[in-house]
């Protein structure tokens, strides 16, 4: 599966998860290591912001929206998703080679990349917020091969992810990726 169709599937969920979001949800503590809701969000649509003219092979882009404080972000967050979409989706995205933080790739890794960080910030805004997030095993799996195949100990340092957790016995395969991301289930 193509990053840019993970991305397809991924980004609606995302925008669903947010819909359902309210204002009381946004402090709610995240698996993400001292993240709350918010502060996702603000990292999601941050990383859009930078991603966006990387992907077009534009200089830096305008700076990302910020949550404000007792808001949830629903159409900044749209936007943002779904121009990041777009972006990759944009003539030779996949070839540019893209400055990411942790060195230059091919912008198809990158998206893949970029999968793999939204699929597990789903799980953690769900997780924090009480709500359902299913995303298609096959997405689920092409994230989960892409992650082990990619994510080296040189990657785990802490900030960009952390080193690996078990999951617990019957742990689905999403649980399994978002422990191997470094998060405590």
């Amino acid at each position: 599966m193509e990053p840019t169709d993970q991305l397809a599937v991924i980004i609606p969920i995302l925008t669903n998860l947010v819909d359902q979001l309210d204002a009381a949800q946004l402090t709610a503590p995240t698996a993400c290591a001292n993240f709350d809701v918010s502060d996702v969000l603000d990292h999601m649509m941050g990383g859009a912001a930078a991603f966006v003219p990387a992907f077009r092979g534009e200089s830096s882009g305008s700076p990302a929206s910020r949550v404000t404080a007792g808001q949830v972000p629903k159409d900044d967050y749209r936007r943002a998703m779904n121009g990041l979409l777009d972006a990759a989706n944009s003539p030779g995205a996949m070839e540019r080679t893209i400055d990411a933080p942790f060195g230059q790739v091919p912008g198809s890794v990158f998206a893949s990349f970029v999968a793999f960080d939204g699929l597990v910030h789903g799980w953690d805004i769900a997780t924090a917020a009480g709500l359902t997030y299913d995303p298609p095993a096959d997405v689920v799996a092409a994230v989960d091969e892409f992650a082990r195949a990619a994510l080296g100990p040189e990657l785990r340092d802490g900030d960009t992810f952390a080193i690996a957790t078990e999951a617990p016995v019957g742990a689905g395969q999403l649980e399994r990726l978002v422990a191997f991301s470094g998060r405590t289930l």
